[in-house]
């Protein structure tokens, strides 16, 4: 692991467990690290989709990095090239820190409420993933060593989509007191220079314009619009006051700030509550008028429901997502926790997007510059179709808003169909380096996997024929665009960059090509399914066969005197990166050591790409080339990139390797938790985090979607006793019981649901699981075909003991 000091560090073994004590659904921070603000701002953010704001504290100082953010309100900026290429992107697009509305400042006997000074006694910080309310308690001495505690609660809602809101009490401990309240709103605050990093944000000061502001009473607004992009943003605050005594009260209102100050005297054991309601609202197309009066509405509503309201309405939004979502072990606490936290984050960035993306980072910080990627749909929507499918439902609708922009880009590579970008936040292609971005052409076969998925799993016949079709049917017409038929009749994709970012412009990636084999058999069977739609798309019998015929000749590269495929047309046959001399001298991650025309020449693999081949298209597998496979990839993997672990812990369980697959699944779910990458600061990695439940359920549960039937193939890593998760199929709800021995699959619903149980290697049976009935079957684990696959020198999976105290009980959750 790289020692580099300008890179955060992962806390020390044991250190995490002193700060973030063991609970299975609770994330509870003690004391505070001023040399660890960053990451716990991104642990402890809150959001919905539609709002993000980061875990800063309440007063605002002191910070590692600010934000508030709301979905695709960006900037745009330009993208410059030393030697510019047709085709090249020209401009880029950049998340923006809008106007903050968390900041409430308190000052006691005229002394700032500043951590940095005065005695720190004790401070709490609690995120309840049952209740998605963040909990903060201090206790502290000024300077001058008056006494107060502090108690603060802060939600955004999942109810009412504009809304913040917070609850903040003061309380004289042990002496009189004077106390001043400063709750603000504040757009274009400074942030700190970004990292040299390439995966930071680029940076953009004073992005906002003022448009108008006005106060009245406890209430007041900010309205701002971006200098390029032409978008405009309303935010207004309302407050609610509770103290003993007579207050004084008082509002200013600015351009760029608004500020309601609370003046009041507590006696000993007396407290003063504020509860503050942050609205946000912004449009490309919408007056000033008319956002203005969006967010007076929405805090108008929020007074006449109150505190108590808001937050019964967030604990019951959870209660009915968890009782269709969460995943319980018998196992490691920390494994427990960890799962939970990443599939609370995957929904907080999608829950109320309705319509927008899903970002590489949600809304928890400003990496990779707000952009959304292929990875939520190989990653974060294959959990949302099965848990909570209105918010997968709303993520493809995005993809087919920005439908005419793909149209667009393929003319410009003069291909035919939709050519979606590699990365964006409204639709327009944003990577300026195009070796890494416009040729990694299976985005757009991801993106066609996931709406024929989600289609699977909803039997959602109008979404099928009104977003699906149509998003499958002009990827399947890229592919056919860009392959050929060779002269060994087997059709060619050339090229193109797979998921390894270490190996790119390579002809026939077997990922590539499976998953766009599956995208055009997909839409052949989708169109076939609806011929009364075809004409609005100008689908022809012809075509639909042109479809069918290049995904039956579809060329898959295998080294026979290896014995394996291989990730690329002659990959197999290049020069082996030199892993111990990138070990002996600290070069992981490879990225920011080494340059890509050494990586792009040798065998080796950034992240899962034949071996994500391996979990989404396994049926082209068997399992003794899997096995094979898997070993020899495992080699040259090194997990530069978050996205890897997952898969394979996917991949390792299948094939029998339990104990490596429970590594990786730890690794998963830890990611962030324990700062793997080490850029946790600028946001969370939210593909990972939803990874964690894929390697639960689609790895030691065996789950696959891929067939007429939902399959498994249960098994469990060694020293744990049970896994249980449930499932939405359709209208149906399906509960899987892993016990040590055997399984128990138990429908909620009204139908009978066909359910394929694989007990072995050999032996499979379709289940009828009836409504309330608890159909058990037996499993044994998977065999090994191979020895246990060794990584490559200096990169072994972070397992769950290197992660805790040396000879500490990682506990069993309950």
């Amino acid at each position: 692991m790289s020692t580099d000091p300008s890179r955060p560090a992962m806390l020390s073994r044991g250190a995490f467990a002193d700060r973030f004590p063991q609970h299975p659904w609770v994330l509870r921070e003690v004391g505070l690290d001023h040399t660890q603000l960053a990451q716990s701002e991104s642990l402890f953010a809150l959001g919905n989709g539609h709002i993000g704001v980061r875990g800063n504290l309440d007063e605002g100082d002191p910070n590692g990095l600010s934000g508030t953010y709301l979905n695709s309100f960006y900037e745009t900026r330009p993208l410059p090239y030393a030697e510019a290429g047709y085709g090249d992107p020209e401009t880029g697009q950049t998340i923006l820190n809008v106007t903050n509305g968390k900041i409430i400042r308190l000052l006691v006997d005229d002394e700032p409420f500043d951590l940095r000074y005065g005695t720190l006694v004790s401070h709490e910080r609690v995120l309840d993933l049952r209740t998605g309310v963040l909990l903060r308690t201090v206790e502290w001495r000024s300077p001058a060593g008056t006494g107060i505690k502090v108690h603060t609660e802060r939600l955004v809602s999942l109810s009412r989509r504009s809304l913040l809101a917070i609850r903040y009490r003061v309380e004289a401990t042990d002496s009189p007191v004077r106390i001043v309240l400063q709750s603000e709103l504040v757009a274009n605050e400074p942030l700190p220079a970004q990292s040299s990093d390439p995966r930071a944000a680029a940076a953009i000061k004073d992005a906002l314009q003022a448009v108008t502001h006005n106060s009245r009473g406890n209430r007041a607004h900010l309205v701002h619009e971006t200098r390029s992009s032409g978008l405009r943003v309303a935010a207004a605050m309302g407050h609610e006051l509770a103290a003993p005594g007579d207050c004084a009260t008082e509002m200013t209102c600015e351009p760029d700030w608004a500020r309601f100050t609370v003046a009041s005297a507590l006696e000993p054991g007396e407290s003063t509550e504020l509860v503050k309601f942050v609205a946000y609202g912004w449009s490309g197309t919408r007056t000033t008028p008319t956002l203005r009066d969006q967010v007076d509405a929405a805090l108008v509503s929020a007074h006449q429901a109150g505190w108590d309201t808001v937050e019964r309405e967030q604990r019951e939004h959870l209660d009915d997502f968890w009782a269709g979502a969460d995943v319980e072990i018998d196992g490691p606490v920390e494994v427990q926790r960890a799962v939970r936290f990443g599939i609370f984050h995957a929904y907080q960035a999608s829950a109320r997007a309705e319509n927008r993306c899903i970002a590489a980072k949600g809304l928890t910080g400003p990496g990779y510059d707000g952009h959304s990627f292929w990875d939520t749909e190989m990653f974060v929507l294959p959990l949302l179709s099965a848990t909570a499918p209105g918010a997968a439902a709303d993520a493809l609708r995005w993809r087919l808003s920005i439908l005419d922009e793909a149209r667009d880009r393929a003319r410009t590579l003069r291909l035919r169909g939709a050519a979606f970008p590699w990365r964006t936040i409204a639709g327009q292609e944003c990577s300026g380096y195009w070796p890494a971005g416009t040729a990694a052409l299976h985005i757009n076969a991801d993106i066609a996997a996931a709406a024929a998925r989600h289609v699977w799993w909803t039997r959602d016949d109008e979404f099928a024929r009104t977003v699906a079709l149509p998003l499958l049917v002009e990827t399947a017409r890229l592919w056919s665009a860009h392959g050929y038929l060779g002269a060994d009749e087997r059709f060619h994709i050339d090229g193109v960059t797979g998921p390894d970012e270490y190996t790119a412009v390579v002809d026939d990636n077997v990922y590539t090509n499976l998953m766009a084999k599956r995208n055009l058999s997909s839409a052949a069977e989708l169109a076939r399914r609806f011929p009364d739609h075809l004409a609005d798309l100008d689908v022809s019998e012809e075509e639909i066969a042109n479809w069918e015929d290049r995904a039956g000749r579809m060329a898959v590269p295998y080294d026979e005197a290896q014995q394996v495929h291989e990730q690329d047309r002659g990959f197999t046959v290049r020069d082996r990166w030199d892993f111990e001399r990138s070990a002996r001298n600290d070069e992981y991650p490879l990225l920011l050591h080494v340059p890509y025309f050494d990586l792009y020449r040798k065998q080796v693999v950034k992240q899962s790409d034949l071996t994500l081949a391996l979990h989404w298209c396994g049926s082209e597998f068997d399992a003794e080339e899997k096995a094979r496979d898997f070993a020899y990839y495992e080699a040259l993997t090194v997990r530069d990139s978050s996205l890897s672990a997952c898969t394979q812990a996917v991949v390792a369980a299948e094939c029998g390797h339990l104990d490596l697959a429970a590594d990786y699944l730890a690794e998963a779910a830890l990611m962030d938790l324990h700062n793997l990458q080490h850029n946790a600061r600028d946001g969370l990695h939210i593909a990972s985090l939803a990874g964690g439940w894929l390697a639960l359920v689609a790895g030691f549960g065996g789950m696959r979607d891929m067939g007429e039937h939902l399959s498994f193939r249960p098994q469990l890593p060694p020293g744990w006793t049970g896994l249980r998760f449930t499932l939405r199929v359709g209208p149906q709800r399906l509960r899987v019981d892993i016990g040590t021995e055997t399984v128990t699959y138990t429908v909620d619903g009204d139908d009978v649901l066909q359910v394929l149980h694989l007990s072995d290697d050999d032996e499979r049976e379709l289940l009828d699981v009836g409504p309330g009935d608890g159909v058990e079957r037996s499993w044994t684990p998977v065999k090994p075909k191979t020895a246990t696959p060794t990584q490559p020198a200096g990169r072994p999976p972070f397992s769950l003991p290197d992660m805790l105290e040396p000879g500490a009980d990682s506990g069993i959750a309950s």
